[in-house]
């Protein structure tokens, strides 16, 4: 049974369950992939921080810096003599290029599976349903902006705010649920 239109047949619940999966599931391939590499380059950094008697960074926020970096969503720390400065450690060299491709994958299949689950076949309203998406994947992409902070007692270090909310937040879930929403109805049948 395949249905049009999306007004009254929004998967509301449906559609945040898959964009919190797509979240949790992206994570989890970027942790994996890279947690051994991130504990052996905090390895003499964390061996200081212990030594001062400070708290160690623990290798679970710097793989959510590469979360939001592949994103495009820069890191952002303090600088020398006062101000903000900001890297993205993906462009700089320091994690597979790779990464980049993971946020719109994951979208793009999440808006996939929510529009085969809708049953919807024309184009335009499996896109506008594939962006609901953005619903589940907001919230735990907000959390994660203030959860990957790393802080001291006066400065802080972690994704860009701005950018982390609506970047990584809106723009992608929204864009890559919609095409992966509109491959879904496209190809239905």
């Amino acid at each position: 049974m395949s249905r049009d239109g999306v007004r009254g047949d929004t998967p509301w619940v449906p559609a945040a369950i898959t964009g919190v999966v797509a979240f949790a599931l992206e994570y989890l391939v970027v942790y994996l992939w890279q947690a051994n590499r991130v504990r052996e380059s905090l390895q003499n950094v964390n061996a200081i921080i212990d030594l001062l008697g400070g708290q160690t960074i623990p290798a679970w926020k710097i793989v959510g810096w590469l979360f939001y970096n592949a994103h495009f969503v820069s890191v952002t720390r303090p600088a020398l003599g006062g101000g903000r400065t900001t890297t993205n450690l993906i462009a700089s060299g320091d994690a597979p290029q790779l990464l980049y491709v993971l946020p719109p994958l994951f979208l793009l299949v999440a808006g996939v599976i929510l529009v085969r689950y809708a049953g919807l076949t024309a184009p335009r309203d499996g896109a506008l349903c594939g962006t609901v998406v953005s619903l589940g994947y907001a919230v735990p992409t907000w959390i994660g902006v203030f959860a990957f902070r790393i802080t001291t007692d006066d400065a802080w270090m972690g994704p860009a705010v701005a950018l982390g909310l609506v970047l990584a937040g809106v723009v992608y879930p929204v864009v890559s649920g919609a095409i992966g929403g509109a491959l879904a109805a496209v190809t239905s049948g």
